[in-house]
């Protein structure tokens, strides 16, 4: 009988609390439903730039199955490249075909090789018909060159940033949220709310206190996995430091934020699958490009979109500050609007 106590009590605990049972059935629903979305998405189809190709041999070339973009000189082309707005292009010099790729991402250089196999195919095939009349095949083996990355570039390699982003963004997150939810139930905010200090001046204080160790966990964490775990590093270590300490910011006001609307510590964490998970299918660990047209906007309204795309400009791409200065002013953005919606919360904060 005291079993049966026991259990009917937790059994009506879990039935009051609406909001956990909700997030039991609907947080697995809403993040399956966003695997399906992402991997069961469109077939990549690589972008490919033409570089004066010779008539006769772009009639024999099979051309689908891609997005096909010509240009009258390589100049053109490489400018395109750099801006991602094609994944590589080609160009014949002195009848032999030379492959430039984009180079950073494994996986869409395996798509555009793939590609390119099955285009350059029907010239394969009239050069061993040559060759049963004129006793040799000629042997078309283009020339591959990277903008970034190389061949040996790991998969590893491309994730790497984003996976660091996205780490430290959760860390930060649950540790913030946490830990000023037990600054509300303690009655110490209750206590600082009666003082003579402002709400913007509370809010602040929580923010640069939690900042500094932000500061040392970045730092740390960067430093270990471009230097321990070699993950591929070509721009400046700085400018790395910078986003992780913005992305940081953003995951610390953000947790304080959303701390004021939990009762306890299992609330908070309830957040998890709701804020965070989502952000990991949106900042471009997967191709953004396959994704559904109607749910990618989800990426651009998170923090972690931008880290990501900053953080492989720096890292794998080793590009500088006017290629990431937009993303560094989104992310403080993010920082400000999450500390403005803190103060508010505070002004509006009855029940301590």
């Amino acid at each position: 009988m005291r079993v049966k106590a026991l259990m009917v009590r937790i059994l009506r605990q879990i039935v009051r609390d609406k909001r956990t049972m909700a997030l039991m059935i609907m947080a697995p629903i809403l993040i399956l439903t966003m695997m399906d979305l992402v991997f069961n998405g469109e077939a990549y189809t690589p972008k490919i730039g033409m570089v004066n190709i010779p008539e006769p041999i772009e009639a024999k070339l099979e051309l689908d199955d891609a997005k096909i973009t010509d240009f009258d000189s390589s100049e053109k082309a490489r400018a395109a490249l750099e801006e991602r707005d094609i994944d590589g292009y080609i160009e014949f010099a002195n009848g032999t075909p030379s492959i430039m790729l984009e180079g950073s991402d494994p996986s869409i250089n395996g798509a555009v090789m793939k590609w390119v196999q099955t285009a350059f195919k029907p010239l394969q095939s009239v050069g061993q018909g040559q060759s049963q009349g004129q006793g040799q095949a000629p042997v078309i083996e283009p020339e591959i060159e990277f903008l970034h990355g190389s061949s040996d570039m790991s998969q590893f390699d491309y994730f790497g940033p984003v996976l660091l982003g996205f780490f430290v963004f959760f860390f930060v997150f649950l540790i913030a949220g946490v830990s000023f939810l037990r600054e509300r139930t303690s009655g110490t905010l209750e206590r600082l709310l009666s003082s003579p200090l402002r709400k913007w001046e509370i809010v602040i204080g929580y923010v640069l206190g939690f900042g500094v160790f932000t500061m040392l966990q970045a730092t740390i964490i960067a430093s270990y996995a471009i230097y321990i775990l070699d993950m591929q590093m070509v721009g400046t270590f700085w400018f790395v430091l910078l986003i992780i300490l913005l992305l940081s910011m953003s995951a610390l006001t953000l947790g304080t934020l959303l701390s004021a609307f939990a009762n306890n510590e299992l609330q908070m964490i309830q957040f998890i699958p709701l804020v965070v998970v989502p952000q990991v299918f949106f900042s471009g660990l997967f191709n953004l490009e396959t994704i559904t047209d109607w749910l990618s906007w989800i990426g651009v309204v998170t923090p972690l979109y931008y880290a990501a795309n900053a953080l492989r400009d720096v890292m794998v791409r080793g590009l500088g500050w006017e290629s990431i200065y937009q993303d560094i002013f989104i992310l403080i953005g993010f920082s400000v609007l999450f500390i403005t919606l803190n103060i508010l919360a505070l002004r509006k904060y009855r029940k301590v």
